[in-house]
């Protein structure tokens, strides 16, 4: 009886699959049932421990590696639709402009950008589901499957065919992949962007990633509502402004966590003050604001604006400096020194007899310009004269003995 058993197994693939995983009571049992061809014997294997301890004994079945449903949070029936709503979802939460710990929400960002690239194409999610992370990216796929389906990691999957030997797996770019979920209007910067009236838009603080953001307005497109831009104002000393400054501000606001609701999150934003810049100019920070279900975040803008100075008041690209001489320095002359918005000491002499209301031009000690810092305005010095407030007459005869006629 035992050999014709073995044939039996060896014929019928129920049993050839079974049969070695079965403890050894049962397969005793087994060999010692009588045969007889005119009645029909069923057998009813039951799972038991000693049977999953052999079958763990031959070895792991294919891993899956990393998950890729799992990042996405959809399962494993997910249609193409399902998949962009959950990268839409995910992205904006884990866009590394959207986060304060760049380093983290990048691996983040690239992680699901990688996982809607293998699940949204056909291909690589066949063969994915088949092999797994690691076949899917060393592309060495074992011969196919016997019979109508093939089991894998649980699951089933029906009449697939064996992957192309050709494929070869290359990942897209997560930037290349977000523009054409998010469209490739608008830009995105790590440190905002800088725009004024007689300048056209700057990159403050270093642009990374330009076209990342969408500049979504509210029409009849069926795209998401944006909130309206929230402005503060930005004060900046003269010095900043001459000279250069980066500036560090920290901000709370509501974001959306994976399961769409809100929590407060404090980010620290980094503002990098450009030498020449002018009240007005204003620092734009794309989507940083409160974060809604259905609504576009509101762009966060710092608008500059000038404090005033001790000693200079400023005119475009111009300095204009006030000092005042008493009557005997107007006409006797005196040296003026003015400590520069850098700290250099500027010394303008006066030799010539000064009249209230005269102007003193000093090039190239004014502001400089935003387009470039090299060349700067005029520092212009407006004289006054103090007089004094009464004369003796002691004084008034010296005078008129002194300059005769000519007072």
């Amino acid at each position: 009886m035992k050999p014709f058993l073995h044939s039996l197994a060896t014929r019928h693939s129920p049993l050839a699959t079974y049969t070695p995983f079965l403890p050894a009571a049962a397969t005793q049992k087994l060999t010692c049932t009588h045969y007889n061809p005119t009645i029909t014997h069923k057998i009813k294997l039951k799972p038991c421990k000693e049977a999953a301890k052999q079958r763990s004994s031959l070895g792991p079945t294919p891993e899956m590696g990393v998950d890729y449903y799992n990042i996405l949070k959809v399962n494993r029936s997910a249609t193409d639709e399902d998949l962009k709503k959950a990268y839409r979802r995910l992205a904006m939460i884990w866009h590394p402009d959207k986060n304060a710990n760049k380093q983290e929400a990048e691996a983040k960002f690239k992680q699901i950008s990688e996982a809607y690239d293998v699940l949204s194409d056909p291909q690589k999610r066949q063969i994915y589901d088949l092999y797994g992370e690691e076949g899917l990216k060393s592309a060495q796929f074992p011969p196919p499957p016997r019979g109508p389906r093939t089991r894998h990691q649980g699951f089933y999957y029906e009449n697939q065919q064996h992957p192309n030997p050709n494929f070869r797996f290359n990942p897209r770019n997560a930037e290349d992949i977000f523009a054409e979920i998010f469209g490739e209007n608008g830009n995105g910067n790590t440190g905002g962007s800088s725009s004024s009236s007689s300048s056209s838009s700057s990159n403050v603080g270093g642009g990374r990633r330009d076209g990342y953001f969408r500049n979504t307005t509210t029409n009849g497109g069926g795209g998401l509502r944006k909130a309206a831009p929230v402005e503060n104002v930005l004060m900046c000393s003269l010095e900043e402004l001459y000279n250069g400054a980066t500036r560090k501000m920290k901000i709370s606001r509501n974001v959306l966590d994976s399961h769409g609701k809100p929590r407060l999150m404090e980010e620290i934003l980094t503002i990098d003050i450009k030498p020449g810049w002018k009240k007005g100019t204003k620092v734009t920070f794309p989507e940083k604001g409160n974060e809604e279900p259905g609504i576009v975040p509101a762009d966060l803008i710092f608008v500059v604006d000038e404090k005033p100075h001790p000693v200079f008041t400023r005119d475009g690209n111009n300095l204009i400096a006030k000092q005042e001489l008493t009557l005997l320095e107007s006409l006797t002359g005196k040296t003026l020194e003015l400590s520069a918005l850098d700290g250099r000491n500027i010394t303008v002499p006066i030799t010539e007899i000064t009249k209230p209301g005269h102007e003193v031009l000093v090039p190239n000690e004014g502001m400089p310009y935003s387009k470039d810092p090299r060349k700067k305005g005029t520092l212009r010095i407006q004289i006054d004269v103090r007089y004094p407030k009464r004369l003796t007459e002691a004084q008034k005869h010296e005078l008129r003995r002194i300059l005769g006629g000519s007072l």
